[in-house]
């Protein structure tokens, strides 16, 4: 079997169920990602080999289609050889252009979910917004894709987000060195999805403050912006960590405060308690985290309200400015069940703690 999924790392993730639904009915799963989600690819499970290939059509590579280009995608198919390929997409892409790919590659049998008439490009076809409803969580949709072809999720799969994170993997030393700390993601691949840097920095102040150590993670090309928000009192791991580093980072926070971006399905991946700062420009009933612990924070209704825009189209950034640091430090109470205190005393008990 090959699974695809195309596009960046937050997508790949929630692709996860999925590819395990497909490797519970397969010999061999390859996974073909695109350079920006192999390395989320690379921590999934279900997956036996990872195959990467920058399609033309995606956003973040938008590389020229040239006879190169498609010899070195018949190469990748010739040497994987796959019996059959599901195409996994969201609800604003089309499985068409790699469905050809595939079939000319010969691949004698190819799923997914396309609004336009497939012709023979697809041998089984969902209609989104017909047999595929649209009002569902990415994860949930692709298990949908999956199904259809044939696969699903094993007995005792909970089909929540997962990955596999080595023994050998450890949070550095000055985080592993914490009883208790906070993560603080501030960045978003688009600006129009984050929450002022400003008030991330106030954020960390104010947990400083309170006594609970802020970890201020990021992406190598983030480090000026985590350096900016972790200033004199927060822990920099701005472009410090590995992917499968940042994930054991998230699993070990008591909260983690992220907007829509890919760490915020790692952190949902690993189980973390989500503060999320969600900006409704893509609808959140699909692209929220994907976890049994989130506070969800960010006016929904705002005039950006699914305009998928990348910068921000309303002056003053309404959906996120809004939110306050008080806002964020109540989701926190609400996920942990306590109050936060302002001395090193950790957490207050609840008064119903032992009811």
């Amino acid at each position: 079997m090959l699974v695809a999924r195309l596009d960046s790392f937050g997508d790949v993730l929630v692709a996860g169920p999925a590819v395990r639904a497909v490797a519970a009915g397969a010999d061999h799963v390859t996974l073909l990602c695109g350079p920006q989600g192999a390395p989320a690819g690379a921590l999934l499970p279900g997956v036996d080999t990872l195959r990467v290939w920058a399609a033309p059509w995606v956003t973040e590579t938008a590389r020229p289609l040239d006879d190169g280009v498609l010899a070195e995608f018949r190469a990748l198919v010739d040497a994987e050889r796959p019996d059959e390929a599901v195409v996994l997409t969201s609800f604003h892409q089309s499985p068409l252009p790699l469905a050809m790919l595939l079939r000319l590659a010969g691949v004698p049998r190819v799923s997914g979910a396309s609004v336009d008439h497939p012709g023979s490009l697809l041998d089984v076809r969902l209609r989104p917004g017909e047999d595929l409803p649209e009002d569902v969580p990415e994860p949930e949709r692709a298990l949908r894709i999956a199904a259809a072809a044939g696969f699903t999720l094993p007995e005792g799969d909970d089909g929540l987000l997962r990955v596999r994170v080595g023994e050998d993997v450890a949070v550095p030393p000055v985080v592993a060195a914490l009883e208790r700390y906070v993560v603080v993601h501030p960045g978003a691949s688009v600006e129009a999805r984050s929450w002022p840097p400003s008030s991330h920095r106030a954020l960390v102040a104010e947990y400083a403050r309170l006594g609970v150590p802020v970890v201020v993670t990021g992406s190598p090309s983030e480090r000026e912006l985590t350096a900016a928000v972790a200033g004199s009192t927060g822990i920099d791991l701005g472009g410090r960590t590995s992917p499968a580093e940042l994930a054991a980072v998230l699993a070990g926070a008591e909260v983690v405060v992220v907007g829509n971006t890919g760490p915020a399905h790692l952190a949902a991946a690993v189980g973390a308690r989500i503060v999320s700062l969600f900006s409704p420009v893509v609808p959140a009933v699909k692209w929220a985290p994907y976890a049994a612990h989130v506070e969800l924070l960010g006016d929904q209704g705002a005039p950006c309200r699914l305009s998928r825009a990348r910068d921000c189209p309303v002056p003053g950034h309404p959906c996120l400015a809004g939110v306050g640091v008080d806002d964020v430090l109540a989701a926190h109470e609400r996920l942990v069940g306590c109050a936060l205190r302002t001395n090193q005393g950790s957490l207050r008990t609840p008064p119903d703690a032992d009811r």
